[in-house]
């Protein structure tokens, strides 16, 4: 996993010698857990997709061809992988709380793009709060702030 991910950051994007690898699998890990947000009710939504490209983008400032190579990367991952353990674990390690928040509203912001809220977004969004140790009113703030009326 970690050669990929190296070899995505040295072939697309400009870093300073000696960047940390586990900073560029941080934002792996966070854009596999994003990308499970929007495939979460089994299909891609034109609007989750490009909210999640968008997000993806602005979070990371990448341009669209970074983004759309990341986001492949991450597809793989997420398909290689046996769950969000190893994902979630990573960005608890390094991650503020604040930061795990701000992925979680990420999150709702990705799953109601459709206007819809399905039960295994639903399921998906408890899971990850629980594994990501998001505060239960951050979490419930997050989704009315993103909750199309």
């Amino acid at each position: 996993m970690f050669k990929s991910i190296k070899r995505f950051f040295d072939d697309n994007l400009d870093h300073k010698e000696g960047a940390i690898l586990s900073y560029q699998a941080l934002n792996l890990a966070a854009v596999v857990i994003l990308y499970e947000a929007a495939r979460a009710d089994f299909q891609m939504d034109p609007l989750e997709h490009k909210k999640l490209l968008n997000l993806i983008a602005d979070i990371f400032s990448l341009s669209s061809d970074e983004t759309i190579k990341l986001l492949a990367l991450a597809e793989e991952k997420s398909d290689l992988s046996a769950g969000l353990h190893e994902f979630t674990t990573l960005i608890n390690q390094h991650w503020s709380t604040e930061e795990r928040i701000l992925l979680v509203d990420n999150m709702w912001e990705i799953v109601y793009a459709d206007g819809h809220l399905d039960n295994n977004e639903h399921h998906l969004m408890r899971r990850v709060q629980n594994l990501l140790y998001v505060p239960h009113r951050e979490y419930i703030f997050a989704k009315l702030k993103h909750k199309t009326p």
